[in-house]
Parts: C-alpha cells; sequence; structure tokens
C-alpha cells in the first residue's frame, strides 16, 4: 500500500443507525453503486464515506498537528471520530475490501476460532505498556515532567529549569 493515504472500509448506509441520512431513505449502497443511482434533485453524490473501525494509516507528527487543530474547530456530528476523520481524509481515502470489517465477516459461531479471539484480544497486551506513549521532543516535554512530579519536587525542578534557560519563571505574589 502506497504511504500517505487513510485506508478504510466503506461504509454500509444500510444499517438502521443511517436512518435519517438521504443514503439510507433511497436505499443507496457505496459498496454497490449500481443498485440505485444518485438522484441529481438530491445534488452532487457524496464522497465515499468509510467506518472508522479498523483502518491503515501510517501517522506523522504534522498530521497529528493538523488532526489536533482541525478537531478544534469542528463541530459535533452524529458519529463523531468517524464523521471527522472522512472529513480531514476526505481527499486522501483508498477503499479496502469489506472483508476487513469485522461486523461483516465475524459471526457469534466464528467468535470461539482461537485465531478470531487473538485477534480481538491482541491490542489489549500493548495497551499499558508506557514505553509505547508518545514522548513530545519539543521544548514542552519538561513542563509536562514538571506537572508529573511530586508537589515536593517541583521547586528544585522549576529551578533548575529556570537556572537553564530552558523554563523561564517569573515569580508573582500569592493570591490573597
Amino acid at each position: 500500500m502506497p504511504k500517505a493515504y487513510f485506508y478504510a472500509v466503506k461504509d454500509c448506509f444500510c444499517e438502521k443507525t443511517w436512518s435519517d441520512s438521504p443514503q439510507y431513505k433511497i436505499g443507496y449502497c457505496q459498496q454497490c453503486p449500481n443498485k440505485v443511482q444518485w438522484p441529481a434533485n438530491l445534488g452532487p453524490k457524496p464522497p465515499l464515506y468509510f467506518n472508522a473501525g479498523m483502518f491503515v494509516y501510517e501517522p506523522s507528527l504534522s498530521i497529528y498537528d493538523d488532526l489536533l487543530s482541525s478537531v478544534k474547530t469542528t463541530p459535533p456530528t452524529s458519529f463523531a471520530e468517524q464523521d471527522f476523520l472522512n472529513m480531514f481524509f476526505r481527499d486522501g481515502y483508498k477503499p479496502i475490501p469489506s472483508d476487513y470489517n469485522l461486523v461483516h465477516r465475524i459471526e457469534e459461531e466464528n467468535m470461539d476460532r482461537k485465531d478470531i479471539k487473538k485477534l480481538v484480544k491482541m491490542w489489549w497486551d500493548i495497551y499499558d505498556d508506557k514505553s509505547l506513549d508518545y514522548k513530545p521532543t519539543t521544548i514542552s516535554a519538561p513542563i509536562v515532567a514538571a506537572a508529573e512530579v511530586d508537589h515536593e519536587g517541583i521547586a528544585e525542578l522549576l529551578a533548575a529549569l529556570s537556572k537553564s534557560g530552558i523554563v523561564k519563571i517569573i515569580s508573582t505574589p500569592p493570591a490573597a
């Protein structure tokens, strides 16, 4: 898969959760586009829309920063992160086969399979691994570290940071 694209399975507008959408009301299915044609009176055909339950993307710090900036100015929607990701990656989205959609591929009877249990359980193995957490490489790292230190050690840490020139500390009188 070429880098810089956001790969995910196309969402299905046939599900009841889409009952308020024009796609659902006319029976439009982006997975079977020839089944029902998009009517001209509804305006332009909507862009492809993916299910954010499983996707493949190679992140970068610049995209991370853009995501954070965009999420602050994006109004809330019905499908929260899924709508947001669809808006953000609308020009870089590439569909992958619906075989990768857990809802369509796995039925209850298959949940006893060891390979399925491994897939479903796998992410928990690394969830609490702090070594995989993002660690900023900017000047904000010492400030974050200072906030996480016990109150007794903060004064010494801030004094050392101030002396080194990393953090400028200005003393102010205590509030009344």
